[in-house]
């Protein structure tokens, strides 16, 4: 029988709202009941405003070897390492996620080279999903843009790990708006509460399994001539 306790776990929710703290962010309304969830399980939850922080622009670990004053991702990232989960959640922009989602991904694949205690790339073992909002068209393509993004870093994305809410095409009310909707939509509620558990389902699973089994994907092996079942004839 499966447990609801997800004690041990430790999960990261990233905001790239455009508005600073302690301002109202719509997507923070929505993704703290997915945290509320986590917390209640047992889950170490933190979230994280990424317009709260100076992170600088760039696509290497720390940026001040590179021109910027101050970069404060290497610290961030230090918290990434220790997550299991970690959630990419945004409001939409023109039909795109903001410039702070964008900006948390490239600094993310900044770090894509690391490895893990296996030789790994260091996002292996680690789960990834996204929470979206707006009162415009654009939330299945901004998820599609984050999961494919963290996937391709070395994220494991389980079943339905995308969730969002999303007013009338044009201006209109936001997700915390009073006479929304947002908050009672069921179908949001659903599907944030389906994520929820398949984050913290897969995330139990590769914690309980040490991560994904290092066969297959190891770069130092591959570059001392290892490449295991790959067969690769040679063309006359």
């Amino acid at each position: 029988m499966q447990s609801n306790d997800f004690s041990g776990l430790k999960a990261i929710f990233f905001n790239g709202t455009l508005k600073k703290s302690p301002e109202v962010s719509n997507t923070e309304g929505l993704l703290k009941l997915s945290a509320d969830i986590m917390e209640r399980s047992g889950v170490d939850v933190e979230i994280i405003r990424t317009i709260d922080h100076q992170i600088a622009s760039g696509v290497q670990p720390d940026m001040t070897q590179y021109g910027w004053d101050i970069d404060e991702w290497p610290r961030l990232f230090d918290r990434v390492k220790a997550a299991d989960i970690v959630v990419i959640c945004g409001p939409i922009w023109l039909g795109d996620n903001s410039s702070q989602t964008k900006l948390l991904i490239e600094r993310l694949y900044s770090n894509s080279g690391d490895l893990n205690d296996k030789g790994q790339y260091l996002y292996y073992g680690k789960v990834g999903g996204s929470i979206i909002t707006g009162n415009e068209d654009g939330v299945k393509h901004c998820a599609m843009n984050i999961l494919y993004s963290l996937q391709h870093i070395g994220f494991t994305i389980p079943p339905n790990a995308d969730c969002g809410w999303i007013g009338p095409i044009g201006p209109g009310p936001s997700y915390l708006d009073t006479g929304s909707g947002g908050p009672e939509s069921d179908f949001t509620n659903r599907n944030l509460t389906f994520m929820t558990y398949n984050l913290l389902h897969m995330a139990k699973l590769l914690k309980a399994s040490d991560g994904i089994p290092a066969i297959g994907n190891v770069r130092s092996q591959w570059d001392e001539g290892e490449h295991w079942a790959l067969h690769n004839p040679e063309y006359r």
